[in-house]
């Protein structure tokens, strides 16, 4: 039996989905991942440029705007948070809360329970593990009010491996002909095609590292830098760093 849509099919809106997630994730949508894609979209009506769906580890996840947009949509009564003081402890920044989402006035409501430390969250939030908690107790709630059976991108944590040393550490070749600008070039270029990232959202989040407005304006040593950054957070979290560069989609593309 098909999930029930929340309402008539929406052709369009996963025309625009299908078009957003190609020219994403080129290489990794394949057929089943877009009919996934279209049960998502007719079920729940979320939406890809919005930021309600992610795209990782070969499979879709929600995003927390994407189960809120949602709720509010559904008309969701409300949503009552509380800490759990027997499994916390501040002093080592470890927290649980629970989460319970009324869509009505009558029945005990769906409850999620969440919890974080700083070994389940990324580098990118790490000392915010309270919040992440809160948000990823929330998440579960919503999750099961509504029936959204895939995974939220705030509850995966990191996904990070220990730090290669030595021989095991993989370096981006650098270019032998001389031209510093073109290797760095190059180096950046591999990194993308490496790691499958968005090359318009890196560009984005590289004029923000950089303190730019354009890519033009940045030096060189600024370039290099943010290549090596870019280049570590991608071996060491790439679910980090794609929630990163997510952050940057709807904005206005900046041209270099």
């Amino acid at each position: 039996m098909k999930p029930r849509s929340e309402t008539k099919p929406n052709g369009r809106l996963f025309s625009e989905n299908s078009s957003a997630a190609k020219a994403r994730w080129t290489a990794l949508m394949g057929r089943r991942e877009l009919q996934s894609l279209r049960v998502l979209t007719q079920c729940y009506s979320l939406s890809v440029r919005a930021g309600d769906l992610l795209f990782l580890q070969n499979g879709w996840y929600v995003t927390h705007t994407g189960l809120i947009r949602l709720a509010a949509r559904r008309r969701c009564r409300g949503i009552e948070v509380q800490p759990i003081p027997e499994f916390s402890d501040a002093l080592n920044r470890r927290y649980a809360f629970k989460a319970t989402v009324h869509k009505s006035r009558q029945g005990p409501g769906f409850v999620g329970y969440g919890d974080a430390d700083p070994s389940n969250v990324s580098d990118l939030v790490r000392g915010a593990e309270m919040r992440v908690a809160e948000t990823r107790a929330v998440n579960r709630a919503l999750r099961k009010a509504y029936g959204i059976g895939i995974c939220s991108v705030e509850e995966i944590g990191s996904f990070a491996e220990p730090p290669q040393t030595g021989s095991e550490r993989k370096l981006p070749p650098q270019g032998s002909n001389g031209n510093g600008a073109r290797t760095v070039r190059d180096r950046l270029c591999q990194i993308i095609r490496q790691h499958q990232l968005d090359p318009n959202l890196v560009k984005s989040y590289a004029t923000e590292f950089c303190g730019v407005k354009t890519l033009r304006e940045a030096t060189r040593e600024q370039v290099e830098n943010f290549v090596t950054h870019l280049a570590d957070w991608a071996e060491k979290d790439r679910n980090a760093l794609l929630c990163q560069l997510n952050a940057y989609l709807g904005q206005k593309e900046v041209v270099a």
